[in-house]
């Protein structure tokens, strides 16, 4: 067998044993992102003459309210960040004291670092309480209450302000009521769940905020949605990758090519 003989063998021997280890690593390292919630509708439309499928996931309306420093802001205030959300009052006995102290401990984590979370900084992830106690949550109570438990004021917010408002964004918006595990009643917002919305204002995720594991988890999917603006800008050219229909068709054209161009050098030499 000759030089280009050699050659066309390996080629057609290396191509499919490559694209093999290129799909095994990628599969390897293949992350799960935290998956998304609140569907609003499924519409289909055609593309290059196929019929595609598109989920459209409810983006959070915006909402506007007050501060703990007496700002009046809104959701929308913070584009391109990370929000993790809760529901308190100040005055409460049972679970959040312990809600708020778990967020601090979650905040400070990040200014410190470590793990999947080193490399996050605080500026991107956006941390907000919502008062369900509004007309006794004044102000100042706020602010007293947030300094009780050594709060970041720069990127978390607690919020008060008009009642009905913060209701409607619990129950229309974030949807606490179908992904609690204790009931609540629509007459008082209390949930021990964090909620996760990413950069546009999607919700990726419930979160026990009593729950070590669980909270463990919610700093991990932090990270990981911080990843996803960089995956978005590679998907094009990775789902090229790992497109088989064109791989495969290019390896039996390769072997193809190589048979026949064997049966010829066979023929010259006969």
């Amino acid at each position: 067998m000759n030089r280009k003989a050699l050659y066309g063998l390996a080629v057609a021997l290396l191509l499919p044993l490559t694209c093999y280890w290129v799909l095994k690593y990628a599969s390897e390292n293949a992350v799960d992102m935290p998956r998304k919630y609140l569907l609003d509708t499924v519409v289909e439309r055609v593309e290059k003459g196929k019929m595609i499928t598109d989920s459209i996931w409810h983006t959070t309306a915006n909402i506007r309210l007050q501060n703990q420093l007496g700002d009046t802001v809104s959701l929308y205030d913070k584009k391109g960040k990370i929000i993790v959300a809760d529901f308190f009052f100040t005055h409460c006995g049972s679970i959040c004291p312990k809600l708020t102290a778990n967020m601090a401990k979650l905040q400070q984590s990040f200014i410190r670092g470590g793990d999947v979370r080193k490399k996050i900084d605080t500026s991107i992830v956006q941390f907000i309480s919502f008062s369900v106690d509004p007309e006794r949550d004044s102000v100042s109570a706020l602010k007293d209450y947030a300094d009780r438990f050594g709060v970041n004021h720069d990127n978390w917010w607690m919020l008060t302000g008009n009642r009905d408002s913060i209701y409607k964004f619990a129950f229309e918006e974030l949807k606490v009521d179908k992904f609690s595990t204790e009931p609540i009643s629509p007459d008082f917002v209390h949930t021990s769940r964090f909620v996760l919305m990413d950069r546009d204002y999607v919700v990726r995720g419930y979160y026990n905020g009593l729950d070590s594991n669980s909270l463990s988890k919610l700093a991990r999917d932090i990270g990981l949605l911080m990843l996803e603006k960089d995956k978005k800008q590679k998907s094009e050219v990775f789902s090229q990758i790992i497109d088989l229909s064109w791989l495969w068709l290019v390896i039996v054209l390769l072997v193809t090519f190589f048979v026949l161009y064997m049966r010829g050098r066979r023929k010259l030499n006969g």
